[in-house]
């Protein structure tokens, strides 16, 4: 999915790879720090309900684990992807 928005919030992109559906942040800034920093945590509980919500509206994927990474993106450098960037706080 890409920019799969809900009330709760807007997932940028969305992919399932075998049982696990990761769910990715992008972040373009001009360096690296300032994309990282732009990932707030109240941000990361958005997309995390987000997340949720997606899942509920597709029932078919309730049973996989999800994963939240982050791909941090700056001009004319190859991205960096962030795998298991953070995970939810219960």
């Amino acid at each position: 999915a890409r920019r799969a928005k809900s009330p709760l919030g807007e997932i940028d992109l969305g992919a399932r790879r075998g049982r696990i559906l990761v769910f990715i942040e992008v972040k373009a800034r001009a360096d690296i720090a300032a994309a990282l920093f732009a990932l707030t945590p109240r941000q990361s509980r958005r997309i995390e309900r987000a997340a949720l919500s997606f899942v509920a509206r597709h029932p078919a994927l309730a049973g996989l684990g999800m994963r939240y990474d982050a791909m941090l993106v700056r001009p004319w450098r190859w991205p960096v992807h962030i795998v298991d960037a953070w995970r939810p706080v219960n």
